[in-house]
């Protein structure tokens, strides 16, 4: 009776699920017909903005959930999903969504995946892991180790491509000193997410507002990297103080940890990286260099084209291209003068405010569209240099609030969660939410100054 009654209840959820998803494609339909069948009306004219908006909404609540109930599919078929519905409905024509997706955000992206795929294969991240671990002889040492290298490397390289990385290679060491591996790989999501506040090139949303804003890599670098540092810094102590009793033990001999490295490919990719991150600061754009680069370290005999591609994350690149059609549809059918003016009598000229808009909406939607969200709204403001850096700082920073509000964050638990090891929502939040409190008081004030 009671396997009956809970089948019934899962029949019941999944015809809900599969209504809401016709409800909002027959409104794109819809909304594609009438003005055609009842040109001039008032149900013609409200048609597209009224698709748009259900459009927009459905597809921000799937996107933040991650997936629709009972369907398989993902954030990015989600994307592509809603991208197609608001070309169908008329809220944008095709040549607009077209023009809508950001080329140089899709090419840094790219970029960096190929750079970082090479690092990988060659050894690279195990190697500098290891030797980070070998000179760490006390629970405490080690965990300062995690952090900074998680937090450096996630700074010029992309933190969930880090966390990949990273987060099996910390569980395998943790557990061979037989330490409790929560801490640490706690240290890993939280210090990728706070080290990538530091530059451009740190994030997916950092990436996107690097090719809004133009800022200079340099000057970006320069106003974030203080924020990211003291960041670090408070990911220790409260990772410490959180888990005391891990860090009372004394001194341990780490072991020995056998890494096979192919030094030619790993030289070869660490000269590409340095020459980038060097185009970088010297000004070059972002998105050039780092196809450039990407494009060049993939002349080699040592490791096949295959496994570089096999290594990029295609269905990250596919939701941003969605993501942006999607935004760019709202905003053609939805954005009037009326809501600019509204939203603008919040005072997101005011970096407290603005970085509490951006975290409370990180928190809600996830960090990258709550990013394009505020695109719009950046605009109109007297300093967007100060407006970005503070979406960027806040935005990043707030993925730490509990284990949903990054990528980074869900890569760690997943990956952790498949050597064995659970990391729950109340064991990230009791240092995530003090954490992201504390960091965006310091990125407010910093960036208010």
């Amino acid at each position: 009776m009671a396997e009956r009654g809970a089948a019934a209840g899962r029949g019941a959820r999944r015809l809900f699920s599969v209504g809401l998803v016709g409800v909002v494609v027959a409104a794109a339909l819809l909304a594609a017909l009438v003005p055609g069948l009842v040109p001039g009306s008032p149900a013609g004219r409200d048609a597209v903005p009224a698709a748009a908006a259900v459009v927009f909404a459905a597809s921000y609540l799937a996107l933040a959930i991650g997936k629709v109930p009972f369907l398989a599919i993902d954030r990015a078929g989600v994307a592509l999903v809603g991208a197609c519905l608001m070309v169908v409905s008329g809220a944008l024509p095709l040549e607009d969504a077209y023009k809508a997706v950001d080329l140089d955000t899709i090419t840094l992206l790219l970029g960096m995946m190929i750079v970082v795929a090479n690092l990988r294969l060659s050894g690279f991240f195990a190697l500098a892991n290891a030797w980070v671990m070998r000179r760490a002889h006390h629970p405490l040492v080690l965990l300062a180790a995690v952090t900074l290298t998680s937090g450096v490397f996630s700074a010029f390289l992309v933190n969930d491509a880090i966390c990949l990385v990273l987060t099996p290679l910390v569980l395998e060491l943790t557990l061979a000193l037989k330490r409790r591996p929560v801490p640490y790989l706690l240290a890993v999501a939280m210090a990728s997410n706070v080290g990538s506040t530091a530059t451009i090139t740190g994030n997916p949303q950092n990436i996107m507002i690097g090719s809004f804003s133009r800022i200079p890599y340099a000057g970006f670098a320069g106003a974030l990297a203080p924020v990211a540092a003291a960041g670090l810094v408070l990911t220790v102590l409260l990772i410490a103080l959180a888990h005391r009793g891990e860090f009372a033990a004394g001194r341990f001999d780490p072991p020995v940890l056998r890494v096979r490295a192919n030094r030619v490919l790993m030289w070869r990719a660490l000269a590409a990286t340095a020459v980038m991150v060097a185009l970088f600061f010297a000004g070059q754009p972002p998105a050039k260099a780092a196809i450039i680069i990407g494009g060049l370290l993939l002349l080699t005999r040592r490791v096949r084209s295959e496994r570089v591609y096999d290594e990029i994350d295609w269905s990250l690149l596919l939701m941003f291209a969605g993501l942006f059609i999607i935004v760019a549809g709202a905003q053609h059918a939805l954005l009037t003068p009326q809501l600019v003016a509204r939203v603008g009598a919040l005072h997101l000229d005011r970096v407290p405010v603005l970085s509490a808009v951006t975290a409370v909406l990180s928190n809600i939607v996830s960090n990258v569209p709550a990013v394009l969200v505020l695109k719009p709204f950046i605009a109109p403001l007297h300093d967007q240099t100060r407006a970005w850096l503070t979406v960027a700082m806040s935005s990043t920073l707030a993925g730490n609030f509990t284990v949903l509000g990054s990528i980074a964050n869900l890569i760690v638990v997943q990956r952790a969660a498949a050597g064995g090891v659970a990391i729950g929502f109340w064991t990230y939040f009791v240092v995530g939410a003090p954490l992201t409190l504390l960091t965006l008081a310091v990125g407010t004030v910093w960036l208010a100054l």
